[in-house]
Parts: structure tokens; sequence; C-alpha cells
């Protein structure tokens, strides 16, 4: 048989102009262009989208007739239920009518699919909008489950299609109040509660296989089991099948078999195709066994009598009915199992077969039992594909799956054919397109992607563009890798992936660049700059102005801008300044996933604090100042926002800190450079160079060692030398009274953590106790060497308050007195 009969050549191009489509997608005017690339924009300003208008009684039954499976040719096949489904069926119109969902559990082969079909002619006027068949195959996501549900109840109000966004979606379908038998589920859980959700004015019917994950207990969905059909009913049922009544051979026959298969209504209707066959080769078929034969048909005398099949063959019977259908029946199963159990339309099979009464082989294979109806398709039944595979039935699948995929691309390219009739065919399409090579994949790829977009099954969409993308990158072609990137970004920016729709568009735009396609690269920037336009209003909306919390107490907190603002309660920490008493003031605590993010300002509470960044932060934080008079605090200023942005407050607090940082570091410096013990060169009392810690401002020090040298002193009973707690940076020509200075010069504080720079521990004396002189008799004077560190003085005076200096080092130390 010629295959190549009746098939149009792929590689001719279609007749007509390329179909440029137009659509609505939520925000977004979309151009559906399958030469250049898709195009989008924003809406423009003033152009407000009507409301749509629910389809009418007339319009639902169009509808519902489009979903349901082609009309086959011949006289169509009555259904029938048996006694037990007739029970079934009115306990489920029952619970329908009284606004329950029930979800329908049976093996594949159960009959559910017969039973959904009468019960939606029961339940035709229960519900305003009427009943809507779904079809759940291949779905694991309520998404497109619930667009099909708008286009089923709403149309749109002009001619150009319209894809809302999530929020009008969800608006829109929680006003159907339908009766929806959503057949072949394959979700539960979380992903059928927010189904469930979404339309609370709806009642469903869900028909699903044992193995689907089971609903969440907050569904509240009714449970009806089907099981198998019982003995007199499974006989009752081949009888009705065969046409005929059963012999008692056939009858303990279809006993075992029924006890084999668990009862399964599919089961017994291949077994009736079985006997059929049977009375066909035996000649008994339309008449009695022991009818003579007529004047034109003679039987053989030596021809074999057909026993009944086995058990095995009864429980597995795709090979023997496929051995005894017609040649092109059995060409349809090898494209049914190249397609992995997908069947194309009866109207293309006469070209992928080559004959052109092929498109009967379909009703010839229904009526055996190897196909099954999913949707507004055929495919094969439970268990058919597995079998023929073994049998051989799938060897010649590349070459099948190639021929397929090259008659597709020419089919969904051609501009007579609408996007609707090519969404219909999609589950055949992405077959063929996973089962093609990388030529034909991209071909078909690129001519069906369009179309898929125009149907607005955009599910199907992204699936043949990601199967495109990568064909392409197999095959090395660059251009059609650049224009399947290209559309996937813009795919993503209409459903709201702003991160997947930046990182698809950049690739696109790389690629392009690298071709030097300036039409190209202009279109994906436009693209890529409404993405920063949304992540900017996104952003925008996430992120509040910078905001302060109210001073509680004589405190002052600086909150973060955005979420970081609510990091938590505010926790009192005692801080305190140079010139004042502890003030308590509020850190927040950083608690979240952006907890990095926060930045604490302290801010002082009294107006005559000090700006210096080097006192505020000259002490380790949290620290503790011994109490002393003070003047009255003023009340606490009235924070004021902070203008700009968080980015420029962080950078602002890390500069800060960095300052103080490295005057610290320079202090450390400077006073560890003057820490080396001297050894007086002549008589005297012993004096020690090393300039004593002054202790933190408030902190006792009596007693121990390093503490002030005037703690203790007969010269000073009033304890005048008690540090005053004010901090300044020692000048590097300060002179001590010795040597003519007018006024006492404070020397240079270290921190309460602060060492020597260099690691070395300087040497600690006990303080140096004067001799008991005049006040009015020239104080002694200590003098080191010149060849010895920088110069210490100690000079008893009548002054209440005694003062150590630390000159700058240099080179050689000079005495102040000879």
């Amino acid at each position: 048989m010629d295959r190549t009969q009746g098939q149009v050549d792929p590689a001719e191009p279609s007749s007509g102009p390329a179909r440029v489509v137009t659509l609505t997608a939520g925000d977004f005017t979309l151009t559906v262009n399958p030469v250049d690339g898709s195009e989008i924009e924003p809406l423009r300003p003033g152009a407000e989208r009507a409301r749509p208008r629910r389809r009418d009684a007339a319009g639902r039954a169009a509808r519902d007739t489009a979903a349901r499976p082609p009309v086959l040719p011949g006289a169509p096949a009555s259904a029938r239920l048996t006694p037990a489904r007739e029970e079934e069926r009115a306990r489920l119109v029952r619970l329908l009518s009284h606004g329950r969902s029930v979800r329908l559990t049976g093996p594949s082969g159960s009959g559910r699919s017969g039973l959904l079909d009468a019960v939606a002619a029961d339940c035709a006027g229960v519900a305003p909008d009427g009943v809507v068949r779904l079809s759940g195959y291949g779905q694991q996501q309520p998404g497109e489950l619930l667009h099909a549900l708008y286009a089923a109840v709403y149309e749109a109000p002009d001619e150009r299609p319209l894809r809302p966004d999530r929020e009008e979606l969800l608006a829109r379908v929680r006003e159907i109040g339908a009766v929806v038998l959503l057949d072949d589920l394959e979700m539960g859980g979380a992903a059928l509660d927010e189904l469930l959700r979404a339309t609370p004015e709806c009642a469903y019917l869900l028909a699903a296989t044992p193995d689907t994950k089971a609903p969440s207990d907050a569904s509240h969905l009714e449970e009806v089991f089907l099981g198998g059909l019982g003995r007199a009913e499974s006989v009752e049922f081949l009888e009705a099948g065969v046409g005929r009544a059963l012999t008692e051979e056939e009858t303990a026959w279809a006993g075992d078999l029924r006890f084999a298969s668990e009862g399964l209504p599919l089961r017994f209707v291949q077994a009736a195709a079985l006997l059929r066959q049977r009375d066909e080769l035996n000649g008994t078929r339309g008449g009695d066994e022991d009818e003579e034969p007529g004047v034109f048909e003679e039987r053989p005398r030596d021809a074999a009598f057909v026993p009944l099949p086995t058990l095995a063959e009864g429980a597995a019977p795709a090979e023997l009915l496929a051995s005894r259908v017609s040649e092109s029946a059995r060409a349809v199963l090898r494209i049914a199992c190249a397609l992995g159990g997908e069947l194309p339309h009866h109207a293309h099979l006469p070209a992928l077969v080559g004959d052109t009464h092929a498109d009967a082989a379909v009703a010839e294979l229904l009526g055996c039992g190897l196909l099954t109806p999913v949707g507004t398709r055929y495919r094969l039944a439970s268990g058919v594909a597995r079998q023929l595979e073994e049998v051989g039935y799938g060897d010649p699948a590349a070459e099948e799956a190639r021929t397929a995929a090259r008659h597709y691309a020419w089919w969904t390219g051609h501009a007579s054919v609408t996007p609707e009739r090519v969404a219909a065919e999609a589950d055949a399409v992405l077959a063929a397109l996973a089962g093609a090579d990388v030529v034909a994949a991209v071909l078909l790829a690129r001519t069906a992607a369009p179309a898929f977009a125009a149907s607005l099954h955009w599910e199907a969409w992204e699936r043949v563009l990601r199967s495109g993308a990568e064909a392409a990158r197999k095959a090395g072609e660059v251009a059609e890798q650049a224009y399947f990137h290209h559309e996937l970004g813009v795919l993503a920016l209409c459903e709201g992936r702003l991160e997947r729709a930046r990182a698809e568009l950049e690739a696109s735009i790389g690629l392009k660049g690298a071709l030097a396609d300036k039409r190209g690269t202009v279109a994906g920037r436009r693209a890529l700059a409404l993405v920063t336009d949304r992540e900017a209003a996104g952003a925008a909306a996430v992120s509040p102005p910078l905001r302060l919390a109210p001073p509680v107490g004589g405190a002052v907190a600086l909150a973060a801008p955005g979420p970081v603002a609510a990091l938590g309660p505010a926790v009192p920490v005692a801080a305190t300044g140079p010139t004042g008493p502890t003030v308590p003031v509020a850190l927040a605590a950083p608690v979240g996933p952006r907890a990095s993010e926060a930045v604490t300002a302290v801010v002082p509470a009294r107006r005559d604090a000090p700006a210096n960044l080097a006192e505020v932060f000259a002490e380790p934080f949290p620290m503790s100042l011994k109490p002393s008079p003070a003047p009255a605090l003023a009340p606490p200023v009235a924070a004021r926002p902070v203008a700009g942005s968080r980015k420029r407050t962080v950078l602002l607090a890390a500069a800060g800190a960095l300052t103080v940082a490295a005057l610290g570091t320079v202090v450390a410096l400077a006073v560890g450079s003057g820490d080396e013990e001297t050894t007086p060169a002549g008589p005297g009392p012993k004096v020690s160079s090393t300039t004593p810690d002054v202790p933190a401002a408030g902190t006792d020090t009596a007693g121990e060692p390093g503490g002030n040298d005037s703690a203790g002193d007969p010269a000073d009973p009033a304890g005048a030398g008690a540090d005053s707690g004010a901090v300044t940076e020692a000048e590097p020509g300060a002179t001590t009274p010795g040597e003519g200075a007018d006024a006492p010069t404070p020397g240079v504080s270290r921190g309460a953590g602060a060492k020597p720079s260099g690691g070395a521990t300087p040497s600690r004396k006990p303080p140096v106790v004067p001799p008991k002189t005049s006040p009015v008799a020239s104080p002694p004077t200590t003098s080191t060497s010149p060849s010895s560190s920088p110069s210490a003085s100690v000079t008893p005076t009548a002054t209440p308050t005694p003062t150590t200096s630390v000159s700058a080092p240099t080179a050689t130390g000079t005495g102040t007195g000879t």
C-alpha cells in the first residue's frame, strides 16, 4: 500500500497569507505573528474591556457538542446501562441536584465515562448555567481547568479572543453556577481544594481512578465507588454485545472471565467482540449454527471450527482482536502505538495511512473495545498499548512519528485551519512532536506554536515551545531557538512570571544579536522593557515609604522601610552618652528572611547631644556610666521621616560605621606608640612613663591596678581627680604643667577594651607618692636620658587635680629640668 497516497507534501507552502491573530491577555494586547514572533504591548489608555456575556442555552448546547468526541461514520452505538449502574445513576443525580459535589472512583474500564453521559442527560436543567463537560486528562493544576470552565460559560463581547488574568478569572468563575462533569481527574489534595474554592456555586462530578491522589478532608466530597459487574449482569451484558443468547459453554467461559477481570465492563465489551469475530469465522454470524448454507455460500468441509478463546486471551485480548480486523485498522493501531496511545482525528487517517477509507477503521476499533473516548478525541483503551507493543506493533514507531510530525506541520500551518481545530488535536500533535527527529520537531513546533497561542490553549503552547527550543538547540538552528525563547518570554510575561520572562527574553536578545536580527532584537527589547516596568511597579507596591516609630520613654527608633519595618517588639537597651545619664534606646530585633536589611540608628534624645561620631562611638556599645549630676533632659525631639530610599539609608549607616572604625584605629595606634617603660637615669623616685589607663566614665577604680594616680592621694582628699566624662583627642603639641602651661590639658582616654599597638601588654607600676614637702618649695624633677623613650614628668603642686600627659613620640626624650 502506498503510504504517500493522498498526502500533501509538507515542504509546500500553505496557501494564503500568514495567520496573524490579535487577542487580549489580561492588561496586554498580544499580536501572534507566525513569521517574526509575537508582539506584546499594554492596553491603550481608554480602551476599557467590555464585560464578557454568558452563553445562552443554544450556545451551551453547541459548546457541549464540540466538547464531545467526533461522530464516526456508520450507525451510532447505543449506550446501555446495567441495573446496578441505573441505581448509581439515580444516586448521583440526586446528590448533584442538592448542590453536593461527588467523587466517582473506579478503575480504568469500569464504565465511568458512560455513566457520566447518562448523568449529563438527567441534569440538563438543574443549574442556571447548565451542564459543563471538562476533561482532566493530563491536568495536574487547576489553572487550565478554570480557563476551560470560563470559556465554556462566557464568550467574548467582540471578535477578539480574550484570556483574562488571574484576578479577573477568579472573579468570573466565582459567579458560575453549573453542574461540572470532570472526567479523567488526575489531581487531588491542595490542587483540588483550590479548584473547589474558586467555584463555590458549582456542583462537581469528578471521575477518577483509585490511584489518583485522594482529596483532603476539607473538600467535603461525597464518595461513590464503582465495582465490577455481577455474574448475572456480566452474562446479560455479554449477550447484549453479541446480539444473541449464550450457550452453556459460553456462559461458563463468561463466569471464568468475570472472576479473572473482576467484572470490568471493558473486558466484556472486548469479549463480545471476540465472540462476534468467532461467529463470523465459523460462518454462523447472523443465523443459527444448524442452518444450512445458502446457494452462494458453501462451508468448506475441511474448515476447522474456531474454538472459544482461552481465559488468558479473554483477559488480554488485544493481540487476538487486532489480528482479526482490517489492514487499515492495524495500520491505525501502529500509528496510535507510535504516538503513545493517542489517536489522530479520523479525518487525518487517510493521509497518514494512505487509504482513502481508513477513517472507517476508528468505528471498527471502537466496536472491538480497543479505543476509549477521552474528551474530544479517542485513544487506546487501558492496557491495549502494552499488549500490542509486546507483539511488535511498536517497532516502526520512529517512522510513524516522523510521518505524523511532517503531516501535522503542514496541517497546522495551513491558513484554512482554524486555531480551535488545532487545539482539539493538541494531544496528538504533542505526541508526534515528542517522537519525531529534531528536524521534523523544529518544523512542527514552529508552525503549531502560533496556532496554540491563538486558540488560548496556553498549556499546549508552552509545551510545544519548550520542545521546539530543545530540538532547535540539538539541530543547531540558532534563529529558531531565538524565536522559541522569545515566545516563552512573552508567555511568561502574560502570566505574570517576571523572572522567567526576563531570563527567556535576554536569551532571545542575545541569540538575535549574534544573528544581527535588528527587527527581532527591537521586539525583544520592547518586551523586556515591559518586564522592567512591571518589576518596578511591583517593587513600589510592596515597599511603602520609610516611617519612624514614635518615641517611647525618651527613645527614638529609626525603622527600616518595607517589610523590615515590622521586625518585632522594641527591646530597651541601656545606652549612655558622654554628656548625660543613661537614655533608653529602642532596638528593633531583626526577625524574618530579610532581617539582614534592617538598619537601626540610635538618635540622641538631648538637643545638646554631641554631633561628633567619634564621641558617640568612642566606647563599646552598650556600656554603663556612673550616674553623675547633670542638667535636666530636654523633651525628646520628634523624629522626621528620612528622605531617600532604603539603599541610601544602608549606605549612610555603613559609611558612618567605617568612619568610626578608622578613627578608633588611629586613636589606638597613637596611644599604644607611647606605652614603653622607661628607667630613670639619675637618683630620685622611680617613675614609669607608661600612661595609666584612664577608666571608662562612671567606673570606680579605687584600689585597682592601673587606676587613676590620684586615687587615695593625701594631697587630693576631695577626690577631685575623678574623670568628668569628657573625652577629647590629644593634640600633638600638648605640654605638661612643668613646662609652663597655663592650664592642664587632659590626656587621651582609650576604650575599655583597647590594647596598645603591637600586642605588647604595658607594665603597670604602683602609683608614685611624692615626698611631703612644703607647698612653696620647688618640686623635684625627674628626667630621663636622651636615649630613652618619650619623657614623663610628675609635678606635685597645689593644683587640686594632677594631670598626666603623654606627648607625641620623638627620637629623644627631653627632661623638664636639670
